[in-house]
């Protein structure tokens, strides 16, 4: 799953997404009018973020609401400082060599 995360996190307008989720929930058609693309390159972003985990989709009739899932992104974030050897987490390496 971090694999996915990771590479739906690559792509500047993605992250530009999740800001702006950050504000609160938003439908498609908000996020899309905030870009100057396409509709099928913002609906590909938003299935990759959505395919990541890392939003939410709920369809409200004809319109879909999308909300930022933000433990998805605390996880990255825990996992990208494990690397430098700065997260909370158990570190058995760590742990043996005190």
């Amino acid at each position: 799953m971090q694999n996915a995360v990771f590479k739906a996190l690559s792509h500047p307008a993605r992250r530009q997404i999740l800001t702006l989720l950050r504000q609160g929930p938003r439908l498609a058609g908000d996020l899309a009018a905030e870009f100057d693309t396409s509709w099928p390159t913002m609906s590909r972003h938003l299935a990759v973020l959505k395919d990541a985990e890392l939003v939410t989709a709920e369809r409200q009739g004809n319109q879909i609401l999308y909300r930022i899932n933000t433990s998805v992104l605390e996880d990255a974030a825990t996992a990208l400082l494990g690397l430098i050897g700065r997260d909370d987490g158990d570190d058995p390496i760590k742990e043996a060599a005190e």
